[in-house]
């Protein structure tokens, strides 16, 4: 019901599209194809049914918030602890997340509204990014 949908809505980070079809949000940001979108999950449980997270890093990967981490297999997924944006991964259990912005552009609320189907009120603009890492087997690597 709800798999092709795209939302707006004030994501653990930012005001961002939140959607399971990667392809709508691909065509309303203009970006090329080939890139990867976070996968924002609702749980470490959700998080395992994607990917294994090396046994060094299990208990980085669970204990942090507003992290985004970059698995071995070049995918990115962050587990999602904040309560508003957990109502809607809740039912979708997990969601493709991007900012509400065309590709390489400033946020502007005329087109993010205009390009999603569902808004989700309150809309709250953050400055502080979240923080990526990218785990290998042994090593950890910060890349923002």
């Amino acid at each position: 019901m709800f798999k092709n949908l795209v939302f707006l809505t004030q994501t653990d980070t930012t005001i961002g599209f939140v959607s399971q079809n990667a392809d709508k949000l691909t065509e309303i940001k203009q970006r090329p194809p080939h890139k990867h979108y976070i996968k924002a999950l609702n749980s470490l449980h959700t998080l395992q049914t994607f990917t294994r997270v090396p046994n060094k890093h299990k208990n980085r990967v669970r204990r942090s918030k507003k992290t985004t981490f970059v698995m071995p297999n070049m995918h990115s997924y962050r587990v999602v602890q904040d309560k508003h944006h957990l109502l809607l991964l809740n039912r979708l259990k997990w969601a493709y997340t991007t900012s509400a912005n065309l590709s390489t552009k400033a946020y502007d609320e005329a087109f993010a509204k205009e390009m999603t189907e569902v808004i989700i009120e309150p809309l709250q603009r953050t400055e502080k990014a979240s923080h990526i890492y990218k785990l290998g087997k042994k090593r950890l690597k910060r890349i923002r």
